[in-house]
């Protein structure tokens, strides 16, 4: 594992080299490096702005060959749209850069952890101040863009049909996923950054604990349907919390029409 000097030795020498590129308007440091890195195990996330988006494709192979420099273990490229790109590097003590490449037109606020570090114009920090702004101003700055009460009740109910399949596995697939769907009402009741947020141990103690006592000691489906329906129970008591999703009354009795416990 890499130390904090390591670290902070591989920043240092990234951004001057990313800088001194003719291509690169701007760099935006994003994540918990903004304000002090979590923990030893934090990796390193830099937002790269062109100014014009056709440069967005050549910057992103300088981005690429710039980390090999370093001789990572692993370089993973994506493509978000035809114009944003993400270059992923894991390096050979573990330490991971997350570097996204995006037209500075493209650049948005998506969590209150960013710093501009390079500004080449002063285009990239109005940009960023402007797309904070509206950030700010969003009645809900998290929006998953799905219904998750529903999504919920039909994860409960495909899961005792399969259940009765004695198709435990896709059964504990429907589990997980109402599992995820309730650390997301949680998030968001304790305003968490919902994106790529992973800091699930800084939730309510008590929340975290009803949560990890949903997981069966053993698989079978007596003991599917008693993690299902404590999961049930604590979805919807975190619902009840909420001032972003509500369940009404027909997906209610939706939700309570199937029996969770041992069908003999």
């Amino acid at each position: 594992m890499f130390s904090f000097e390591e670290r902070s030795t591989f920043f240092d020498n990234t951004v001057k080299l990313f800088e001194s590129f003719e291509l690169v308007e701007g760099i935006v440091q994003l994540g918990s490096g903004v304000i002090g890195y979590k923990d030893e195990y934090s990796d390193i996330d830099l937002m790269v702005a062109t100014s014009k988006i056709e440069n967005a494709e050549t910057t992103r192979d300088f981005i690429r060959d710039t980390l090999k420099r370093f001789n990572p273990s692993y370089i993973k490229e994506k493509q978000f749209s035809k114009d944003i790109f993400l270059v992923i590097a894991i390096m050979e003590n573990g330490l991971e850069f997350n570097v996204s490449i995006v037209p500075r037109e493209f650049l948005s606020v998506k969590s209150p952890l960013w710093k501009v570090i390079v500004d080449k114009s002063g285009l990239v920090t109005e940009k960023m101040n402007n797309e904070n702004d509206r950030f700010l101003n969003k009645p809900f700055k998290y929006n998953v863009g799905i219904d998750v009460p529903f999504e919920f009740v039909y994860c409960v109910l495909a899961l005792e049909k399969e259940l009765k399949r004695d198709n435990l596995i896709y059964a504990l697939k429907m589990l997980e996923e109402m599992r995820d769907f309730t650390l997301i009402v949680q998030a968001l009741n304790e305003d968490k950054k919902l994106h790529q947020f992973k800091a699930y141990e800084t939730l309510k103690p008590s929340f975290v604990k009803a949560y990890l006592s949903t997981f069966p000691n053993k698989i079978s489906a007596d003991n599917l349907r008693v993690s299902a329906e404590k999961l049930k129970e604590l979805f919807v008591s975190t619902l009840k919390q909420s001032s972003i999703f509500h369940m009404d009354i027909d997906l209610e009795q939706l939700l309570n029409k199937p029996k969770m416990t041992n069908i003999s």
